[in-house]
Protein backbone atom coordinates (compact mmCIF):
# COMPACT_ATOMS: atom_id res chain seq x y z
CA UNK A 1 0.00 0.00 0.00
CA UNK A 2 1.05 3.35 -0.92
CA UNK A 3 1.66 6.48 1.43
CA UNK A 4 0.95 9.45 0.85
CA UNK A 5 2.95 12.25 1.73
CA UNK A 6 1.51 15.35 4.00
CA UNK A 7 4.09 17.62 2.72
CA UNK A 8 2.68 21.01 2.51
CA UNK A 9 2.01 22.69 -1.11
CA UNK A 10 3.25 25.82 -1.70
CA UNK A 11 0.97 28.53 -1.50
CA UNK A 12 -0.07 30.44 -4.49
CA UNK A 13 0.71 33.91 -3.76
CA UNK A 14 0.09 36.99 -5.85
CA UNK A 15 2.88 40.22 -6.86
CA UNK A 16 3.31 42.32 -3.96
CA UNK A 17 2.58 45.33 -5.73
CA UNK A 18 -0.85 43.95 -6.68
CA UNK A 19 -1.56 42.98 -2.61
CA UNK A 20 -0.45 46.71 -1.74
CA UNK A 21 -2.60 48.33 -4.51
CA UNK A 22 -5.48 46.54 -2.94
CA UNK A 23 -4.74 48.75 0.58
CA UNK A 24 -6.41 51.82 1.88
CA UNK A 25 -4.07 55.42 2.22
CA UNK A 26 -3.15 54.34 5.63
CA UNK A 27 -2.15 51.28 4.64
CA UNK A 28 -5.18 48.64 5.82
CA UNK A 29 -5.97 46.01 4.12
CA UNK A 30 -9.29 44.09 4.19
CA UNK A 31 -8.49 40.42 3.95
CA UNK A 32 -11.78 37.66 4.07
CA UNK A 33 -10.90 34.58 5.28
CA UNK A 34 -11.09 30.56 4.82
CA UNK A 35 -9.60 28.94 7.66
CA UNK A 36 -9.93 24.73 7.78
CA UNK A 37 -9.04 25.05 3.57
CA UNK A 38 -6.64 22.12 1.63
CA UNK A 39 -4.49 24.37 0.30
CA UNK A 40 -2.94 27.70 1.09
CA UNK A 41 -3.43 30.56 -1.24
CA UNK A 42 -4.25 34.49 -1.41
CA UNK A 43 -6.31 35.13 -4.19
CA UNK A 44 -6.93 39.12 -5.44
CA UNK A 45 -10.95 39.72 -5.50
CA UNK A 46 -12.33 43.00 -6.30
CA UNK A 47 -11.21 45.58 -3.29
CA UNK A 48 -10.48 42.63 -1.05
CA UNK A 49 -7.82 39.99 -0.57
CA UNK A 50 -9.03 36.43 -0.66
CA UNK A 51 -7.04 33.97 1.85
CA UNK A 52 -7.21 30.40 2.16
CA UNK A 53 -5.30 28.38 5.43
CA UNK A 54 -5.22 24.90 6.06
CA UNK A 55 -5.22 26.25 10.11
CA UNK A 56 -8.09 25.61 12.25
CA UNK A 57 -10.04 28.85 13.48
CA UNK A 58 -8.96 27.88 17.05
CA UNK A 59 -6.92 29.61 19.53
CA UNK A 60 -5.78 32.35 16.72
CA UNK A 61 -4.12 29.58 14.81
CA UNK A 62 -5.88 30.68 11.36
CA UNK A 63 -4.98 34.10 12.11
CA UNK A 64 -1.25 33.47 12.75
CA UNK A 65 -1.47 31.49 9.19
CA UNK A 66 -2.82 34.42 7.73
CA UNK A 67 -0.32 36.82 8.85
CA UNK A 68 2.20 34.19 7.93
CA UNK A 69 0.93 33.45 4.48
CA UNK A 70 0.58 37.77 3.39
CA UNK A 71 4.18 38.43 4.99
CA UNK A 72 5.31 35.83 2.98
CA UNK A 73 3.65 37.67 -0.45
CA UNK A 74 4.78 41.05 0.93
CA UNK A 75 8.39 39.85 1.59
CA UNK A 76 8.19 40.94 5.13
CA UNK A 77 8.37 39.62 8.97
CA UNK A 78 5.26 38.41 10.03
CA UNK A 79 5.56 40.96 12.95
CA UNK A 80 5.84 43.49 11.03
CA UNK A 81 1.92 43.01 10.10
CA UNK A 82 -0.77 43.95 12.79
CA UNK A 83 -4.32 42.46 12.70
CA UNK A 84 -6.57 45.59 13.63
CA UNK A 85 -10.29 43.97 13.15
CA UNK A 86 -11.69 40.74 13.05
CA UNK A 87 -9.91 37.66 15.20
CA UNK A 88 -12.97 36.16 15.70
CA UNK A 89 -14.67 36.65 11.97
CA UNK A 90 -13.74 35.81 8.52
CA UNK A 91 -13.74 39.02 7.58
CA UNK A 92 -10.30 41.07 8.91
CA UNK A 93 -8.60 44.09 8.40
CA UNK A 94 -4.51 44.41 8.31
CA UNK A 95 -2.06 46.80 8.76
CA UNK A 96 0.82 47.09 6.37
CA UNK A 97 3.96 48.35 7.39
Amino acid sequence: MRQRSMARVSAELPPAEDIRALADGGGRLAVRVTPGARTESLELAGCKLLAKVRAKPEDGKANAAVLELLAAALGVAPSRLQLLRGATSREKLVQLP
